[in-house]
């Protein structure tokens, strides 16, 4: 029997990472983007999407540095706040992978937001904690 768990894959650049299945709505094609000037270093606008405001949250920059590629797709992703439910966009470079795997706990030399890692045929991917992320960030 094994343990294995379906992740949505998604590319920044030429690295790929993966979040769980289940937080991931869509995978939206590009909508316009509206900025506000009192954005913070991670969310950086918002998208009007079938009635509702999403946030938009780019995290390619902590994810890969400032040489992210310009981003072609967002993610949909809904995350828990307290008692409510928001989806968030995450902004992508490409097409996104659905996959099923088994999680190997990371260690203690990546990032507190790698939750673990998915070990496939030629490479190795960090699952990303969302939450984490967001809150170190907004802490840092």
């Amino acid at each position: 029997m094994t343990n294995s768990r379906q992740f949505v894959m998604f590319p920044i650049g030429s690295k790929r990472f993966a979040l769980c299945a289940d937080m991931v709505a869509e995978l939206a094609r590009p909508d316009r983007l509206q900025s506000f000037p009192h954005t913070t270093a991670l969310f950086t606008g918002v998208l009007v999407r079938r009635g509702h405001v999403i946030p938009v949250c780019d995290i390619a920059e902590v994810l890969v540095g400032s040489g992210a590629p310009p981003r072609k797709f967002y993610l949909i992703i809904t995350r828990h706040i307290g008692p409510h439910t928001e989806w968030t966009a995450l902004p992508v470079t490409g097409e996104c992978e659905l996959t099923s795997a088994e999680m190997v706990q990371s260690t203690g030399q990546l990032p507190e937001y790698v939750s673990g890692l998915l070990s496939l045929k030629d490479e190795i991917v960090e699952v990303i904690d969302i939450e984490k992320l967001i809150s170190m960030e907004a802490h840092a």
